[in-house]
């Protein structure tokens, strides 16, 4: 790997130039650039080329649940079965997929496709909405938030909403797209709810447990594109990270390339049509008292060709969002005792920011 010495590296400068052109990584693909700018650089490469477990005859292993939700409603004991997959599953792995959840593949196609022909207009088309300022409620950007020269940015390029308190604007949407994000958000409000229930059920709670305490209650969607990379080996297309909030939900294209932390190895999410990947957030770990998961994951930088995906992460309502999240009273006992300190969602995520392209955990920091 060869890169500026650091006596003659302007950090500073390569970053203010990137972002000068508010054409993303995209724009550096269409630019023709061979070498990827030294920000984008992983650190590790040792953590790169981690291989994933493989048994004998070089199969994997390892692999995410698959959870069929169709059996939800059923009256012969489907839904404790679903109840008890997906309470194993956010023990032990914090990652699942579903199917059978309600939302059709059309809408699921949709939202992929709106979102590669958002990211593939002209930069022209896209420039008045970039901004790494997290406080628009629609956005474009490929680093967020504060960036430091400890920090390694990500291998694509991101459009994202805000759904305060599950509300936006259509208007504020870009007209390529709107239709579509809206169909599709709808949809994962209804899906929300479903597995809100089944993980307060799974927890020994009433089902309506974490709706009452809104930490579901507002969405924040972005629609990432990951164009090729002239240096994959070099570069990851999402560095390694837990999520921050309490839940996640995505729908990816039959690339691949989104992989889980799981016993020390990587482990392939698999792209399965028609099917949502969900995830356990770190503040979910938090209010669980470690009952449930949130573990790290990532995205492969690809060689040819672009992936997109759409990713909803749920937070608090907007009367919540100072309140503070500790662990649930009942899931508490002398085997059990408390690990974490309480904290709002805006702390957390502050202190999360700092920390997250270093790809260290936030959750330490809060524990007792």
């Amino acid at each position: 790997m060869s890169t500026p010495s650091d006596y003659n590296y302007d950090w500073a400068k390569e970053v203010e130039e990137f972002e000068a052109t508010k054409a993303g990584v995209k724009g550096l693909v269409d630019s023709g650039i061979t070498k990827i700018p030294r920000f984008f650089i992983y650190p590790s490469s040792d953590n790169l080329t981690k291989t994933p477990s493989l048994c004998k005859n070089g199969q994997i292993q390892l692999k995410i649940p698959v959870i069929d939700l169709q059996r939800i409603e059923s009256v012969s004991g489907g839904r404790e079965e679903i109840v008890e997959e997906i309470k194993k599953a956010a023990q032990d792995w914090g990652f699942f997929q579903i199917v059978n959840h309600g939302v059709p593949v059309s809408i699921l196609d949709a939202i992929l496709d709106s979102t590669r022909n958002f990211h593939e207009q002209p930069k022209e088309a896209k420039m008045d909405l970039y901004s790494s300022d997290n406080r628009h409620k629609v956005r474009v950007f490929t680093i967020n938030g504060s960036f430091s020269e400890t920090h390694v940015a990500s291998w694509r390029d991101a459009l994202a909403c805000t759904f305060l308190d599950g509300k936006l604007d259509p208007e504020a949407i870009p007209l390529i797209c709107r239709k579509e994000i809206t169909d599709y958000m709808e949809y994962m409000i209804k899906v929300r709810e479903t597995i809100s229930e089944i993980l307060s059920e799974a927890l020994g709670l009433s089902s309506d447990y974490l709706a009452q305490i809104n930490c579901l209650k507002s969405e924040y969607l972005t629609c990432l594109y990951y164009p090729p990379c002239p240096e994959p080996e070099l570069a990851l297309g999402t560095i390694n990270h837990s999520d921050s909030t309490f839940l996640t939900m995505v729908v990816q294209d039959s690339s691949g390339g989104l992989q889980v932390l799981y016993q020390n190895h990587w482990v392939d999410v698999p792209p399965i049509p028609g099917a949502l990947v969900v995830n356990i957030g770190d503040l979910m770990q938090l209010i669980t008292n470690d009952k449930f998961k949130s573990v790290e994951h990532r995205v492969l930088a690809r060689p040819v060709g672009s992936r997109v995906s759409a990713v909803c992460f749920f937070f608090p309502s907007s009367e919540c969002m100072l309140k503070s999240y500790g662990p649930i009273k009942e899931l508490l006992s002398e085997k059990d005792p408390l690990l974490y300190k309480s904290v709002s969602n805006l702390e957390y995520m502050a202190y999360y920011q700092k920390n997250v392209r270093e790809c260290n955990s936030a959750l330490p920091h809060f524990k007792l």
